[in-house]
């Protein structure tokens, strides 16, 4: 039994081990499905598969509660202390010869690109000139997939709009993007003179999945007629004429600029959407995710200007 599970340790996916101990740490799997964003038959999924890479049960769950067992116990110490040789690993290769070397793996929301205080050109540019020998592995995702990645180990930092705090995950405040919302050319709504409510609760609205009840309640709208994950698809709809939806007004209002679309009431539909910086709290004295931070917190990061255009009239 031992010869054969110590075997099984070179297939063990680190990610596993990462959700098994957020799941001890967080002592429940309802916690757990907080902290990891992920539902209880994924995150069930995942405990079940690192129980049969290691040949044992790790928690007891049930009408008594949540309980690791004795092999669970060992089993989240001996992930512990492996986290922890990882992580001294990793300083000792960055700061090898006196140079920052490494691997970065970075995830952000998408249509950043255009707000100044949130893309990431600059902050890279001066990150790359200061650790040239550095690789720096950028992917997108949703706020929930972000959060998951970074607490299961996926992403070192990521960059977005997030709602819940993560027990282990450092959260860093950068900026606070406005969103409004618009319609397109060929909209019924795009020439009206006067927008009433009314008029908006009546059309097709366009809703961000993993955002769904928010926008209903910010519009009281009483369904969603469409829905979407990147702001890219959202902008498709709102331009095919046929549905209203919130964007971000740096992404916004390029299209208005170019006669294309209209922000509507954007003095009662318009909100601020708060974004972070996050990464784990072990991995803080990392000199990559250091450096990163240092160069993202340099970039002004205020509020966005949320001053209505010359086709927002309507109040």
């Amino acid at each position: 039994m031992y010869v054969s599970s110590m075997r099984r340790l070179d297939n063990i996916d680190l990610r596993l081990l990462r959700v098994f101990v957020a799941l001890a740490e967080a002592g429940s799997f309802s916690g757990a499905q907080i902290a990891l964003n992920l539902s209880q038959s994924t995150l069930s999924t995942h405990i079940k598969s690192l129980e049969r890479l290691l040949n044992g049960a790790l928690c007891l769950r049930g009408r008594r509660g949540f309980k690791l067992t004795p092999f669970g116990e060992t089993t989240l110490q001996a992930a512990r202390d492996l986290f922890q040789d990882i992580d001294k690993f990793q300083q000792h290769v960055a700061h090898a010869g006196d140079r920052l070397v490494g691997r970065l793996s970075i995830g952000i929301v998408d249509s950043i690109i255009t707000n100044p205080a949130l893309a990431l050109q600059e902050p890279l540019r001066r990150f790359t000139a200061a650790a040239p020998d550095s690789y720096v592995d950028l992917r997108l995702g949703t706020p929930h997939e972000l959060e998951q990645w970074v607490a299961e180990g996926a992403r070192d930092i990521v960059i977005g709009p997030f709602a819940k705090q993560g027990p282990g995950v450092a959260y860093v405040p950068l900026h606070q993007e406005v969103h409004a919302l618009y319609c397109g050319r060929g909209h019924a709504l795009f020439t009206k003179k006067t927008v009433t409510v009314a008029d908006i609760e009546a059309t097709r609205f366009s809703v961000r999945a993993y955002r769904q009840l928010d926008d209903l309640y910010r519009v009281n709208h009483p369904r969603a007629s469409a829905s979407v994950v990147q702001m890219e698809a959202q902008a498709m709809l709102i331009l095919s004429g046929q549905y209203i939806g919130f964007l971000p007004r740096h992404v916004g209002e390029s299209y208005v600029a170019a006669g294309l679309m209209r922000a509507l009431r954007p003095q009662t539909y318009q909100f601020l959407s708060s974004h972070y910086a996050a990464y784990r709290r072990a991995d803080k004295g990392q000199p990559l995710i250091r450096l990163f931070l240092q160069e993202l917190r340099a970039q002004p990061h205020g509020r966005a200007d949320d001053r209505p255009t010359g086709s927002d009239a309507d109040a």
